[in-house]
């Protein structure tokens, strides 16, 4: 039998993920506080959802992709949230990104009401999303996550089982470590290029066939010689992300100065009015630092 998903949070990610599901032929109820993205996945095949309790009711599976930890706690387990509506049996897969205690909450309340739970957040951003090639980290039971799998994979292509629940959410806090770093030794690798009178362009280029090259390099590298901060990854999101990373540091009395450095210069940038750029865009915060900017190189 198909299983009826539900599918709370259509946002520049969540409307692509849904959309996936629904021409999949799964039986879809979606649910968004934006009434114009809901309304059109509803004119091509969805229902509506009124309440997460209700979407909860009308279905086996219910998907959530939401801007962070309250917003998860709110909708799953606050009032007239998806727990409330949730039958035994059901799954919930938390596709956010939030706290790995967040999860495990998640994860208890809905075994207490017969349930399961599965934390899978993505990586691949909106195009990604899009192209439905995300990367999905999971956390949760092994046979939770057979259930999921054929689920997951209209929306994503590597899907990685990593562990109980919470282990999902620890790989995505790595990933945006890993990115974060990348993208802050990208934009001073170039800058230093650029200052130093040197084709930032040319620099890229010679660096994509080394020991350097990576898709930051490849991708974020190209964006800031272009100047092209359209987000496809708000640099506000990120920053939460690594605020995640840092709270998490310190449940585990954790030092990670390279991760509270880049999320300091991510703090100044959207001080600087940059919250809703790309975070590629990180590259300009190194520019007003060094009162300096790559275009300046080739003028």
């Amino acid at each position: 039998m198909t299983e009826r998903i539900g599918f709370i949070g259509l946002g520049i990610m969540g409307k692509p993920m849904a959309g996936h599901l629904l021409r999949a032929g799964y039986p879809l109820t979606v649910l968004d506080i934006v009434q114009t993205a809901q309304d059109e996945l509803v004119a091509a095949g969805a229902r509506a959802g009124t309440s997460p309790q209700e979407v909860a009711a009308q279905s086996d599976v219910v998907i959530t992709m939401l801007p962070d930890s309250p917003e998860v706690e709110q909708v799953i387990l606050g009032k007239q949230g998806v727990l409330e509506g949730l039958r035994a049996g059901a799954l919930v897969i938390d596709m956010s990104t939030i706290l790995p205690s967040t999860a495990r909450k998640v994860a208890a309340a809905a075994r207490a009401r017969g349930a399961d739970a599965l934390d899978a957040p993505v990586s691949g951003g909106e195009v990604g999303a899009k192209n439905a090639t995300l990367t999905i980290m999971v956390g949760g039971a092994p046979a939770a996550f057979e259930r999921a799998k054929p689920i997951l994979e209209k929306m994503g292509k590597n899907i990685t089982l990593v562990g109980e629940a919470g282990a999902g959410q620890i790989t995505k806090a790595a990933n945006q470590i890993i990115v974060g770093v990348t993208i802050a030794a990208v934009s001073e690798a170039l800058l230093l290029a650029a200052k130093a009178g040197v084709d930032p362009a040319k620099v890229r280029e010679a660096l994509m066939g080394g020991f350097a090259s990576s898709r930051i390099l490849e991708l974020h590298g190209n964006r800031m010689i272009q100047r092209a901060f359209a987000p496809g990854f708000k640099i506000r999101l990120h920053r939460k992300d690594m605020n995640i990373v840092l709270n998490t540091a310190r449940e585990l009395g954790l030092s990670l100065p390279m991760s509270a450095h880049v999320a300091e210069l991510m703090n100044g940038l959207i001080a600087h009015g940059g919250a809703e750029l790309d975070h590629s865009a990180l590259v300009t915060m190194f520019e007003k630092l060094a009162n300096f900017e790559m275009g300046a190189a080739s003028q």
